[in-house]
């Protein structure tokens, strides 16, 4: 299998892990506090990825790469984190999940500025009617959809398409599984503070579905999936593989009814659908 197929085969692999991250965060909110669920999954994840580093003796990025680790932290670690779980609180998780449409056209627009990428004027277009179905859905409906949830999700957007690109540029030269790592690893004393400080005083009333919930968004969405992600974006182009993203409102909203039990109205399934045929024409000019 040649780079670039491969790049593919480990994004879809990263996009099918992610896709589970909201509904996740949903049924982990049932019984943690935003704030705490965000540093908690954060040092979860940095406890593991530093007994990774360690058992594979790897050794430390130079010191101009810890600039690129501190935006990805920022975009991935703290921000996307952080500000969907703030916007769960507002909207749920099949709602969320149109806001993830948006995701491919931020990572390509930081792949331009950040990675160097050039993608054909067409790409845009598409990209953009893609968003602006996006766009539409938020006006459309608006009552079903408060105004602070959607602010945070697009903030979310925002800050884990800089994320992505970031760390796929810095893939190139450290690899997928160690930049996460790495990226975890900066902030977990300033994580493992924060949980002390933000820990509940009990846990006798959090469900298995909320402790369920939190372990798949610590091993699994803030680890596991980003050692694909990053891996497929570094091998196979960050705009081109990064529509792959449009596969993850799908998915997601079909793990949303199946787990939460959560409503997804047919206008949603139908303007996701339109993002993604959006996209996908994209695919073919990046």
């Amino acid at each position: 299998m040649d780079k670039t197929a491969t790049g593919w085969v480990s994004g879809a692999l990263g996009v099918l892990v992610f896709s589970g991250s909201m509904p996740a965060t949903r049924a982990a909110l049932a019984g943690f506090d935003p704030i705490f669920l965000t540093v908690a999954r954060a040092s979860l994840a940095g406890l593991l990825a530093l007994g990774l580093l360690l058992a594979f003796r790897q050794p430390r990025p130079a010191r101009g790469d810890f600039l690129s680790l501190a935006v990805v932290a920022l975009g991935v670690v703290l921000g996307f984190p952080l500000l969907s779980a703030l916007a769960l609180r507002h909207i749920d998780a099949a709602q969320s999940q149109i806001f993830l449409g948006l995701l491919p056209l931020s990572t390509a627009l930081f792949g331009v500025l950040r990675g160097g990428e050039r993608p054909h004027a067409a790409f845009w277009l598409c990209a953009g009617l893609g968003s602006a179905c996006v766009v539409f859905v938020a006006l459309r409906h608006g009552a079903a959809l408060p105004g602070i949830g959607v602010v945070l999700m697009l903030a979310a957007i925002i800050v884990c398409g800089l994320g992505y690109a970031e760390g796929a540029k810095l893939s190139r030269r450290l690899g997928g599984w160690q930049v996460i790592s790495w990226a975890l690893v900066l902030t977990l004393p300033t994580m493992l503070t924060a949980s002390l400080i933000t820990c509940p005083t009990t846990f006798s009333g959090v469900t298995g579905s909320a402790w369920a919930g939190l372990v798949y968004v610590s091993a699994f969405s803030m680890l596991l999936g980003f050692v694909f992600w990053y891996r497929g974006l570094a091998l196979g182009g960050i705009a081109a593989v990064g529509q792959l993203q449009l596969l993850q409102p799908i998915l997601g909203l079909g793990a949303s009814a199946l787990l939460l039990h959560e409503t997804v109205p047919p206008a949603m399934l139908g303007v996701t659908a339109g993002v993604v045929l959006c996209v996908a024409g994209a695919k073919r000019f990046v």
